[in-house]
């Protein structure tokens, strides 16, 4: 049955809005009938002279505030999107997610999800439009001009909306928000008609936009790259450092010639193979390979080169197999480099070489001491920093194919072809650095589907060899079918039919912990005998969990030297490492990072801040937490440059996540906050 709307009246900011408008409304002096509350507590309060839910959100993945219709469904097509309109009581910025459902969502399809935040004592207001009719003219890019970030996921059908939530994206600590209104917005349009072209100047800036720090002329690169020269040559490191980067005032351990791990009184210390405490502050991606699609977007730039033109030609490229936001050129497409163009102008003939020592310079003089993952070649070849080898898994292996990620599937590990794929890409991967003392170790893999594994493996065919691996367990266990059902609460007609629950009881939940910790652990372990074969001196150093399932998180640690997590939050929260989540192996960040909007990008990125003041302000009080809690070994950030104003090519990204902009040109409040902070992580960590 179709449902005009749940309307409860709500009068905001002294303004009635008109009814067809209004979702929610607490002027009635009670909760939304149709409202569940998952990790959170809400009440009804007065702020401003009008009522509003006060909503305490608690640690938790996705804490949130989820509502329904009444009955049937909420049809909405004569709007744009929903707002929520919020107010941060708090004194600390909150970043809140909103998602609007049609049947069937479940965080990656059917759905649409909004990010903003809210600053202490401010007011925010959380918009996700249905459709991609606004932004379909800025086809490629996850930021947009006017409107900053757009919602992720596909388009919905606004007339069948099933539900929508309010919730806190992994918080690390308790927050509370103050929902003033659910409302619906707009009439929608192409946004694109709305932005004078050409939008994107001839460095790869925002053209209609100033901001402090903007490259006005060509002759600023030089003036600014004098200036950097002289503060290198004035600090080229932090003091009391190894050659390695190890901290020389600290207790001497014993030197292997190798990084290793070592626990000193109760806290995790990598060690550099001179023998002294290291703890790893490192960039990833390191490299120069942005590319944007210029492929039916030239009207967008004010200057592009002749396909030929020297010295640029070889900063255009042919592209294909794009992940996502390039559908409107079937993920295929020509790309060029706008960063690379400035680093032309700004270094000349041998500008990769020129480059590349200014990578190292910068990373000693900023305080750094690792060159992180996904970084180039040809920088961790002359490297004289320690730094990180990424790995990845090639070949044919069978993946599971009632399991899917964002992604991808996960491989199968029961499948023959995976230890075999194991072993080649092992081999092969780790033999160029296998006899360099400068490097730390190896992750291999990324944010690879863990929680798809339990469901995924009985929704897969009767042949998947994890299945069977599966199947034959419960067989062992149960003997029948009919013994299983009796256990589980299923009603399989036989094994074949067989497929998980959708709510597991303790007996399930018992069972399918026990198989996915054994997938993890085949997978693991796999991989560490590969490496210590092939690197027997460097280190494990995990598959950098975004999703963590607790018993893959477990197997991790049983088998690789560190465990590592890609952790996108404001805070790292030390108790979920320590104590009863205690691992017994050190633990690593892989990647955060934290943007803003005030230096002419469109999107912030993961982590939003107000401005780079709280940008630089977020990345020191991170890396103290982390030096803080006695479970870690280091943190990096993603990445060294911002990604392109237009998005990258492989997925639309456009994130201010640099520690450089597009112009090579460092952002200095986070190079100050992160010098800083780096000079005192030793002492502090230490004490």
């Amino acid at each position: 049955m179709l449902m005009a709307m749940a309307v409860i009246s709500l009068v905001v900011g002294g303004v009635a809005m008109a009814e067809e408008d209004q979702v929610l409304l607490f002027a009635e002096g009670k909760l939304p009938a149709q409202m569940q509350q998952n990790h959170t507590k809400a009440v009804l309060v007065t702020h401003d002279g009008q009522s509003a839910m006060k909503v305490d959100f608690l640690v938790t993945d996705w804490p949130n505030v989820f509502f329904t219709p009444q009955e049937g469904v909420w049809d909405w097509s004569t709007s744009a999107g929903l707002a929520v309109d919020l107010h941060n009581p708090t004194t600390e910025t909150v970043t809140v997610c909103m998602r609007v459902d049609n049947a069937g969502g479940d965080g990656l399809t059917n759905c649409k999800t909004a990010t903003g935040m809210v600053p202490p004592g401010g007011d925010a207001t959380v918009e996700c439009r249905f459709g991609t009719k606004d932004t379909e003219g800025f086809w490629g890019m996850r930021g947009v001009p006017i409107l900053g970030p757009v919602p992720t996921g596909p388009a919905l059908d606004p007339s069948r909306i099933t539900a929508f939530q309010v919730f806190l994206p992994q918080p690390g600590k308790p927050h509370t928000l103050l929902l003033k209104a659910a409302r619906l917005f707009g009439r929608g349009g192409d946004l694109s008609k709305l932005v004078p072209m050409p939008f994107v100047d001839r460095f790869g800036q925002c053209k209609h936009d100033d901001w402090p720090g903007k490259l006005k002329d060509e002759a600023s690169l030089q003036t600014r790259r004098q200036a950097e020269e002289r503060a290198w040559q004035d600090a080229p490191q932090l003091p009391d450092r190894d050659q390695y980067g190890g901290w020389t005032e600290g207790p001497k351990l014993e030197a292997t010639g190798w990084f290793r791990t070592e626990q000193v009184d109760g806290k995790w210390w990598l060690v550099t193979p001179e023998g002294h405490l290291f703890f790893s502050v490192g960039v990833d991606c390191v490299g120069t390979w942005e590319r944007t699609f210029v492929e039916d977007r030239e009207s967008w730039f004010e200057w592009l080169p002749g396909r030929d033109e020297e010295p640029y030609k070889g900063l255009f490229s042919q592209v294909s197999g794009a992940h996502s936001m390039a559908d409107t050129i079937g993920g295929k497409g020509t790309t060029f480099g706008f960063y690379c163009a400035n680093l032309i102008r700004k270094y000349g003939d041998r500008w990769q070489e020129q480059w590349r020592d200014s990578v190292y310079h910068r990373l000693r003089n900023w305080g750094f001491n690792t060159v992180a993952n996904w970084s180039q070649a040809d920088v961790l070849q002359n490297s004289t920093l320690p730094f990180v080898v990424s790995l990845g898994i090639g070949g044919t292996v069978r993946e599971i194919e009632g399991a899917r990620g964002y992604w991808g599937r996960m491989k199968d590990v029961f499948a023959p072809s995976f230890a075999e794929a194991v072993e080649r890409s092992i081999a092969g991967g780790a033999k160029p650095w296998a006899a360099n003392p400068l490097c730390l170790g190896y992750f291999v893999d990324n944010e690879i589907s863990w929680e798809t594994v339990r469901k995924g493996t009985l929704a897969s065919p009767v042949e998947q060899p994890c299945r069977l691996a599966l199947v034959d367990r419960l067989r062992r266990a149960y003997e029948t079918i009919a013994k299983l059902n009796d256990a589980w609460g299923t009603d399989a007609a036989d094994w074949e039919a067989l497929r998980a629950p959708g709510s597991e009881n303790e007996a399930c939940k018992r069972d399918l912990d026990g198989f996915e910790y054994a997938f993890a652990l085949r997978y693991f372990d796999t991989i560490n005998q590969a490496l210590k074969k092939h690197a027997p001196n460097q280190l494990y150093l995990g598959c950098r969990f975004s999703s963590a399932p607790p018993n893959a998180v477990r197997a991790c640690a049983a088998a690789a030297d560190v465990v590592s997590f890609n952790r996108y939050e404001r805070q790292i929260d030390c108790t979920k490492y320590t104590g009863s989540n205690d691992l017994g192996k050190p633990v690593i960040i892989g990647e955060f990072h934290f943007g803003a909007l005030d230096r002419g990008m469109f999107h912030t990125g993961l982590v939003a801040t107000q401005d780079q003041a709280e940008r630089a302000q977020c990345y020191a009080d991170y890396v103290r937490a982390v030096a803080d809690c006695p479970a870690f070994v280091g943190c990096h950030w993603f990445q060294f440059v911002d990604e392109p104003i237009t998005g990258r090519w492989f997925d639309g990204e456009n994130y201010n996540i640099g520690f450089l902009d597009v112009t090579d040109t460092p952002y200095p409040e986070l190079v100050a906050a992160a010098r800083r902070v780096h000079g005192e992580v030793y002492g502090r960590r230490y004490r």
